[in-house]
């Protein structure tokens, strides 16, 4: 119902026009009071990059945080990411992850994120005290946020938004009668626009979502998806149809589709009663994290990667990589 709202086929969305004016007017008076200089705006010692989205939903940010941390990596720059932890409760915070960090005390993305690329993480509301942690701690070069775009506290040296680029911006409106978080002509003011799939307009970065093999959960073992016999797909993403989707290109003969809430917290008799004895369950990894800990043998996940071959890419990568080169030496 929400998609069908949100996309104008249903004009539902007519009944809640005037609490998205309402949103618009506080959001809009938010970010002015940090123009204005109302509200004090923190600037790291190091570059910060932040990597959001102007809609509510999944559209690929995670996958293009990872690609940009690998890029840099190679690259021989010392990389941190910070994020809020949404759907994870700590302590208290900042929180550093480390390889016994949960879900449930961090938020799945920052737990993928970590242990996909190995990357300092740090997470907390008030991102300054995630970037201060990563400096005292590891002293990045350049910090990536893994959201945030809206977080105006935080100063940043670039702003790269991902856009799922079949979707796009539904009808345009704001919450909670569109997708909107900020109104589409926020790109004119960001460093960078990827579109995830569909097609890229001019100005914008093109990028596809590449899986891998499947992974089993218990054992690490990988094989190509499509061996996979008697599917049943779970998603707890911002749009499991594009999780489903990409099973269907893979050639997986899929029995049942099971789609979750964003960040759901999983348990593992939750996740049992999804399929039945003789059938495989198959995951993102993003569910994967939440997973591991309780992992079935015949549990498996399908990794994806994020695929930037446009020139424009290379040269994102170059502006950062002169960004924190250039750094170096500034906290000594």
């Amino acid at each position: 119902m929400i998609a069908r709202i949100w996309s104008g086929q249903s004009a539902l969305w007519l009944l809640l026009l005037p609490f998205s004016l309402l949103y618009g007017l506080v959001s809009g008076a938010i970010r002015l009071s940090y123009r204005l200089g109302w509200r004090k705006v923190w600037r790291a010692p190091v570059p910060v990059v932040v990597v959001g989205n102007l809609t509510a939903g999944g559209n690929g940010k995670t996958p293009v945080v990872v690609w940009l941390v690998e890029q840099l990596q190679r690259r021989g720059i010392r990389v941190g990411v910070v994020s809020r932890g949404y759907g994870g409760k700590a302590g208290r915070y900042p929180l550093l992850l480390d390889m016994t960090t949960t879900p449930l005390q961090a938020g799945d993305e920052p737990v993928l994120i970590y242990q996909r690329t190995g990357v300092p993480v740090a997470v907390a509301p008030q991102r300054s005290a995630a970037v201060q942690a990563l400096i005292e701690t590891h002293a990045p070069q350049i910090v990536i946020a893994d959201d945030g775009l809206q977080h105006y506290a935080l100063a940043r040296d670039k702003e790269i938004v991902v856009i799922d680029g079949v979707r796009r911006f539904g009808n345009g409106w704001w919450l909670p009668a569109g997708p909107m978080r900020e109104r589409a002509g926020r790109l004119k003011n960001v460093d960078a626009v990827i579109v995830n799939g569909g097609g890229a307009r001019t100005g914008e970065i093109a990028m596809r979502l590449r899986p891998g093999q499947a992974v089993n959960l218990l054992n690490g073992e990988k094989r190509p998806v499509s061996e996979l016999e008697h599917v049943v797909a779970m998603a707890g993403i911002g749009h499991p149809p594009r999780f489903f989707a990409t099973l269907k290109q893979c050639g997986v003969a899929v029995e049942k589709t099971v789609a979750l809430a964003d960040h759901q917290a999983l348990s593992e008799a939750q996740v049992a009663r999804f399929y039945q004895p003789g059938q495989t369950l198959l995951m993102t990894e993003k569910d994967a994290v939440k997973c591991r800990a309780f992992a079935r043998d015949d549990w498996w996940y399908l990794p994806v990667e994020a695929e930037l071959t446009d020139p424009a890419a290379e040269k994102l990568l170059a502006e950062l990589i002169a960004l924190a080169r250039q750094e170096v030496g500034k906290l000594s």
